[in-house]
This record gives C-alpha cells, sequence and structure tokens, in this order.
C-alpha cells in the first residue's frame, strides 16, 4: 500500500466526517475484522471518495440521493452530516431529497427529510432560514 492512499484516506476522512458524532462504518467494520475494515476504508475513502472527477459537494449530493431512494436512514444521517461538512447547504439537500420523489415514493423523501431536520437540530440550524 502507498503512502499516497493512506494520506488520501486520512484526509478525505477527516474532510467528510470530522465532527460527527456516532459510530463510523470504519469502527464497525474494524470491530469484525480490523484488516478488512481498514481494506474497505482504504478504497471507499482513500480512492473512491477521494476521486477528483466531480466535486465533493456534488458526490455527497449523489450519495444523499441513492441513500434516501435506497431508505437507507441510519447511513443517510452520516452522509447529510458529510454533505454539510464539504459545504453542501440545507436547501440543497432538502431539494435533492424532493427530486427523489419521482423514484423513491413519498415514504422515503418523509424519511429522509426527518433525518434531514435532526441532523439540522442537532447542529442548532433548525428551523431552517428563508432566504
Amino acid at each position: 500500500m502507498s503512502e499516497d492512499i493512506l494520506e488520501k484516506t486520512k484526509a478525505t476522512g477527516a474532510l467528510y466526517f470530522s465532527g460527527i458524532d456516532g459510530e463510523k462504518p470504519f469502527e464497525l467494520w474494524r470491530d469484525f475484522d480490523k484488516d478488512l475494515g481498514r481494506e474497505l476504508s482504504l478504497f471507499i475513502t482513500g480512492r473512491l471518495y477521494a476521486r477528483e472527477k466531480i466535486p465533493h459537494p456534488t458526490r455527497q449530493l449523489v450519495t444523499v440521493a441513492v441513500l434516501t431512494v435506497l431508505s437507507r436512514p441510519e447511513e443517510l444521517k452520516l452522509h447529510i452530516q458529510a454533505a454539510l461538512n464539504v459545504g453542501c447547504t440545507s436547501k440543497d439537500i432538502a431539494e435533492v431529497i424532493f427530486q427523489t420523489f419521482t423514484y423513491g415514493g413519498i415514504p422515503t423523501v418523509n424519511t429522509a427529510l426527518k433525518v434531514l431536520r435532526e441532523v439540522l437540530m442537532e447542529k442548532g440550524q433548525w428551523p431552517v432560514q428563508e432566504e
């Protein structure tokens, strides 16, 4: 493994997940298999999320959309926090969630909006101020 991948993993992990409370996926993986957890983290965070093909905010908005449609609220919470960390606004995130209605349905949108509201409340950013 190169030092470059290790550094990219650390830098991207800090960018996305710094200041986020709660268990991160890497910690869960590591608890069950330390070596596999490390390899998954190096690949996902150091190779995939660190790619500079699209901007980090775009990458996180795509992730929010996918997790909304798949109705994965626990993972969605982590990635809403990451989206805010990389510069997405709560209005951008809400709009992406609304956009998924056609493909995921109202129940998935409602669940995702509740997760967004929970994150914003935890950060003291609720209610969202009108522009």
